[in-house]
C-alpha cells in the first residue's frame, strides 16, 4: 500500500485506515491539548530581516547542539517527547525550529517554500543565534525536514561545524514516486475542526500520530483559529506569564527558566495568510495543496546528496521498503548507519519518542560527540 510517509509531507495512509476504537473510546477530556512548557525550557522568536522564526530549546548549552527540523505540515512541537527523553540520556542541547510557513514562524512571504529558501532560513538562523562561537552541530530532520537537513549539510558543511546528520523516514526514490497521489490525499482530510480536541481526535483516529501524549502537544501547532488567526498552541498558554521578543543573538549565560514570546500580530497576525473560511472554528496552519510546485525540488537528488555528506550519518525508517537503489548500495558499502523501527507510522519520533531518543543518544555517544548520563542505556547498532 502506498504510504504518504514515503515522500515526507504528512503521516497517515492514502487509504482510510480502520478506526482505532481503543484510542477513540478514551474520555474526550483526556484529549485536551498539552503545553510545550512540559517539554522545553525556552521558546523564542528570532528576527531575520523582518521574518519571525520561533524556536524551542532544552538542555546543556555547553554541549553538542541537536538541530531539529520537522516535516511538511508538522511543527517544532513534533519533537517534544523525543527532546525530553534525549536530554535525560546524554549531555546535549536541542533546538527545534518552526520552519517557514509552519507553526508560529511568520515571514514576509510564507508561500516561498522552495528548498533553497528553507536551507537559507536554517543556515541564517544558526548564524544569528551563534554569531561568535558555534557549537558542534548534529542536524536531525523528519520527512521534509530530513531533506532540508541534507541540503543544509551539503551547503554549509565546509563553514559550519556539522558533525552528524540524522534523517527520519524520507527516501528520494519512493518520495518522487508518490508525489502524484499527494493532492488526492490532502483533499481527503477534514478542512476544519470544531475544536482542538476534535483535531487531536482525528489525528489519533486516522493514524496521523499514534502516540496520544505527542498528539496532544503537537497537533495544536498544526491548527489555527479561523477567527483570530492564532495557532492552537497559543490558546493553551498561560495569559498571566509576561512575554518578551528576542531579536538579538542569544546570550547563553542569560537564559531564563521560561522565555515566552509575544508575536507582532499587526504585521504577522491573521492577515499574513488568507484562506477561505471553513465551517469549523479551526483549520490547518498551512495549506499544503498550494505548495505543489515545490514538491519535486524538495526531494530531487536527495539520496546522492545524503551519501556525499562527510559527517557521520544515521537513517531511521518506519519500513525497510522505503529504501531506493542509491541508498541500498550506500548502506551495503557502510556509508551510513540505519535503523528500522517497528510498530510506528510516518511520524516516527512522535510514535516512539523513547526509542528514537535511545537510538540517537547511542549514535552520539558511539561517535564520541557527547557523554552518556546515568539514564543512558546502550543498544546495539542497527543493520
Amino acid at each position: 500500500m502506498s504510504h504518504i510517509g514515503k515522500f515526507g509531507l504528512l503521516g497517515g495512509n492514502f487509504k482510510k485506515p480502520p478506526q482505532r476504537k481503543t484510542r477513540l473510546n478514551r474520555s474526550y477530556e483526556e484529549l485536551s491539548p498539552i503545553s510545550w512548557r512540559n517539554y522545553f525550557e525556552h521558546k523564542r522568536v528570532v528576527d531575520l530581516d523582518g521574518n519571525k522564526f520561533t524556536t524551542y530549546s532544552l538542555g546543556n548549552v555547553e554541549s553538542v547542539l541537536i538541530v531539529l527540523l520537522h516535516g511538511g505540515g508538522f511543527n517544532a512541537l513534533t519533537w517534544s517527547l523525543f527532546a525530553k527523553h534525549l536530554v535525560k540520556q546524554c549531555e546535549c542541547q536541542v533546538l527545534a525550529i518552526d520552519l517557514r510557513g509552519h507553526g508560529n514562524s511568520f515571514t514576509i512571504d510564507d508561500t516561498d517554500l522552495s528548498m533553497a529558501t528553507f536551507t537559507n532560513d536554517v543556515i541564517s538562523l544558526l548564524r544569528k543565534l551563534y554569531p561568535d562561537k558555534m557549537p558542534s552541530i548534529v542536524l536531525m530532520g523528519h520527512s521534509l525536514g530530513g531533506a532540508i537537513a541534507v541540503n543544509v549539510a551539503s551547503m554549509a558543511e565546509s563553514d559550519l561545524p556539522i558533525i552528524g546528520l540524522v534523517v527520519i523516514d524520507v527516501v528520494e526514490g519512493s518520495a518522487m514516486e508518490s508525489l502524484a497521489s499527494m493532492q488526492s490525499f490532502l483533499r481527503s482530510r477534514p478542512k476544519s475542526f470544531k475544536s482542538l480536541k476534535d483535531a487531536i481526535s482525528w489525528g489519533m483516529g486516522n493514524g496521523h500520530i499514534k502516540n496520544e501524549e505527542s498528539a496532544r502537544v503537537s497537533i495544536p501547532g498544526q491548527i489555527k483559529n479561523v477567527t483570530t488567526g492564532k495557532l492552537g498552541t497559543d490558546e493553551i498558554e498561560d495569559p498571566l506569564i509576561n512575554t518578551q521578543e528576542l531579536t538579538e543573538p542569544i546570550d547563553q549565560t542569560q537564559y531564563s527558566s521560561i522565555d515566552s514570546i509575544k508575536e507582532d500580530e499587526e504585521e504577522f497576525g491573521p492577515s499574513s495568510f488568507s484562506i477561505e473560511k471553513p465551517l469549523g472554528n479551526y483549520t490547518w496552519r498551512i495549506d499544503l495543496c498550494k505548495t505543489e510546485k515545490h514538491w519535486p525540488g524538495w526531494f530531487q537528488g536527495l539520496s546522492k546528496k545524503f551519501l556525499s555528506i562527510h559527517a557521520q550519518k544515521l537513517l531511521l525508517l518506519a519500513n525497510i521498503d522505503r529504501m531506493d537503489k542509491d541508498l541500498t548500495v550506500g548502506q551495503m558499502q557502510g556509508k551510513f548507519e540505519m535503523q528500522v523501527l517497528a510498530r510506528v507510522g510516518h511520524a516516527v519520533q512522535e510514535d516512539d519518542p523513547d526509542k528514537v531518543a535511545s537510538i540517537l543518544s547511542n549514535f552520539l555517544v558511539r561517535n564520541k560527540f557527547t557523554n552518556p548520563t546515568s539514564e543512558f542505556v546502550r543498544i546495539l547498532p542497527g543493520c
